[in-house]
This record gives C-alpha cells, structure tokens and sequence, in this order.
C-alpha cells in the first residue's frame, strides 16, 4: 500500500468586508481574510445573508428573530455549540462548507451553504477555517492589506436619498422606515450618517 495521504491543511479566515457585489445585481460579497496572512477570499452571497451577517457583525438586534438567531437560540437551547466551520470543497465556483457541532456526547459535522455557515459563524463566535488548495486556487493576494486587520467593513447599497442633505430629524425617521422594512444594510449607512452629524453637532 502506498503511503497515506496528508490530511489537508486549513487555514483560519476572518470577515474583513461586507459589500454590495459590482458583478451581481441583487447579491453581495463577502470578504474573508487570512488572519495573519495577505491573502483574501471574496465570496458572492444573497442579499438575505448578507443581511444576517451584518445584523451579527453590528450586533444589531431586530424586533424578531432572523432565521439565523432562530437556529442559534433553537441548538443553544438543545446544548449544541458550534465548533467551528469550514470551507471544504470549490466546484464550478460554488463553495462548499462544513459546520462542525458538538454536544456532551457527540461532534458531528453537518453540510451548509458557506452564506448559512458564516452567519451562524458570527452568531457563536466562532472560527472560520478554509483548505489551503481551496485558498490557493480561489483567493486573492493583498499587499495593502495588514496582518492584524481593523473589523470588518459594510459597504451598504447606494441609498435612494442623498443621506448627506438630510435633517437629522429626516434620517430617523428613514432609520425606522428601512428596520420596519427589515433592510439592515442600508440601516447601518443611515445609523453612520446619523452619528456623523451628531458628531458635528457636538463640536
């Protein structure tokens, strides 16, 4: 028999980017970083996740729970953590995810979209990891970017109105329009513009 195999090497990611995705209409991307590495890994999501990433990531906390708090609060309640997840497997451009669960008993994994994987991911604090030929054949080489990257970034979607022109008084009101409407991504655009002027206000 020959020799075994290695197992493949994973290598942790981190979020460093939510954007709208130029190439896509209607989807977003997001950006997974080396953590203490250069290279980086776009991903192309739908809007919904991209919803429940950035929801997590600005602990934002919606008058309901999104599907993804509801799968949180439903395996806490059960005494599931997730472990970690993985990027496992790239085919035709769609990657491939693994979330890794353990209870007092048992660790199992369990097949996810990489949009579902990620959300949850931020939910449980917990790591995200790729295989290295995954990241080789996919990833993209930042020299700007820095080893110990700042928080993630969420570029939200050009808002219809010029938020800059708005009153204060106007961008609340929009604020509560666009969280009825459950849009959190152009929520956050909002909620920065509005601390912004505040800012302003107060020098």
């Amino acid at each position: 028999m020959g020799e075994q195999s290695k197992p493949m090497q994973k290598i942790e990611l981190e979020i460093v980017a939510l954007s709208h995705s130029i190439t896509q209409s209607n989807s977003y991307a997001v950006i997974l970083g080396e953590v203490n590495g250069l290279r980086r890994l776009p991903i192309v999501i739908g809007g919904f996740e991209a919803q429940a990433i950035a929801v997590a990531l600005e602990n934002m906390h919606p008058s309901r729970p999104l599907t993804h708090d509801l799968m949180k609060n439903f395996m806490t309640a059960f005494d599931i953590q997730l472990q970690e997840v993985y990027i496992c497997d790239l085919q035709e451009g769609i990657f491939y995810s693994k979330l890794v669960c353990f209870t007092a008993n048992d660790t199992i994994e369990i097949d996810s979209r990489t949009s579902d994987a990620l959300a949850l991911a931020v939910r449980f604090g917990c790591p995200i990891y790729v295989y290295s030929n995954i990241l080789e054949q996919a990833g993209l080489e930042n020299e700007n970017a820095e080893k110990n990257s700042p928080p993630a970034t969420i570029t939200a979607e050009p808002v219809a109105n010029d938020l800059t022109s708005m009153s204060l008084v106007e961008l609340n009101k929009l604020l509560q329009e666009v969280l009825e409407q459950e849009d959190y991504i152009r929520a956050i655009d909002i909620r920065d513009e509005i601390n912004k002027k505040t800012a302003q206000k107060k020098s």
